[in-house]
């Protein structure tokens, strides 16, 4: 998956900057994407949201989700975790979601964390029906 997401972002930004996740779907699809960036900020979507909604489209659970990241064409691709928004959105297919978050020692490396784990506060854990 981490390939598939530097393949995408380098296919999409092949100089300067560039980013783009990988999901994979309860059928084994791994689906990719990239940020869509306006002239208006508030308008941007980032790199997970076309993933996510093709998942959707496809009536598809996903089952994991890494981003990938770098600055210049100098750089390592380090991991993002998903951040709040992301995280709600993958809540819907549930708390055992897999995501990949940095490796402390090596942002370039990653570690996998179920969204529990990542979020173990989260607030749909204590709504009674609330299955994420």
């Amino acid at each position: 998956m981490v390939d598939a997401a530097i393949n995408q972002a380098l296919a999409r930004f092949p100089t300067g900057y560039a980013g783009a996740v990988a999901v994979y779907t309860e059928d084994g699809q791994i689906l990719t994407s990239v940020c869509f960036d306006t002239h208006n900020e508030i308008d941007n979507l980032c790199h997970e949201t076309g993933a996510y909604c093709e998942a959707n489209r496809l009536n598809l659970r996903v089952t994991a989700s890494v981003c990938v990241s770098r600055s210049t064409p100098e750089d390592k691709f380090i991991i993002l975790t998903p951040y709040g928004i992301c995280q709600e959105r993958l809540a819907i297919w549930g708390r055992s979601v897999e995501v990949a978050v940095p490796d402390p020692s090596n942002p370039s490396h990653w570690l996998p964390k179920t969204l529990g784990q990542v979020q173990p506060y989260y607030w749909g854990n204590i709504i009674e029906g609330f299955n994420a």
